[in-house]
């Protein structure tokens, strides 16, 4: 049986109580959809968040999201780059709103914590457009890592009939 340390020895029914009390050193996540009332509310065209690879290596070819890592890339290709430096020494916490406004992360106080969140949410519930699709199944996915996931379990969990076909999913 695993016991933690740091808590108190007196046994409690929240596993999370030991956080709460402050003797874990552990920083405590906030739950999806409570951003921090501090950070900086970003709101990005739908245009912006469907767009992917904005750098692009004229050499190769290769795309990049975003500059400093076209810049790093350059240096393979032995030509001149450049890393730009902050402005401002700190960083501020940002968080990214949905432009569409029925949305429920339009809220600011939904709003995701990250960029590839933002991206991704996006893409899977206001984007029309499936990329990539199963050739097993035919359906149809907006963000690749979803469609790597469906492929690993695609066609693995058959359900028999008592005619002896085999469906992938219950109706």
């Amino acid at each position: 049986m695993l016991t933690n340390t740091s808590c108190s020895s007196v046994p409690s029914s929240d596993p999370f109580s030991c956080l709460e009390n402050g003797n874990s050193n552990k920083k405590k996540r906030k739950p999806a959809g409570t951003p921090d009332p501090d950070a900086e509310v970003v709101s990005l065209s739908p245009k912006t968040l469907l767009e992917s690879d904005r750098y692009v290596c004229e050499i190769c070819n290769q795309g990049f999201q975003r500059d400093q890592n076209l810049q790093m890339h350059r240096r393979r290709h032995k030509v001149p780059w450049k890393l730009l430096k902050r402005e401002t020494p700190v960083a501020r916490k940002r968080v990214f709103v949905c432009p569409e406004p029925s949305c429920l992360h339009h809220d600011p106080c939904h709003a995701l914590g990250d960029l590839v969140g933002i991206k991704k949410h996006f893409r899977r519930k206001h984007s029309n457009h499936k990329q990539w699709v199963c050739e097993k199944c035919s359906k149809g996915y907006a963000v690749q890592s979803d469609y790597k996931a469906h492929l690993k379990t695609c066609g693995t969990r058959g359900h028999s009939c008592d005619c002896g076909r085999v469906f992938s999913r219950l109706i």
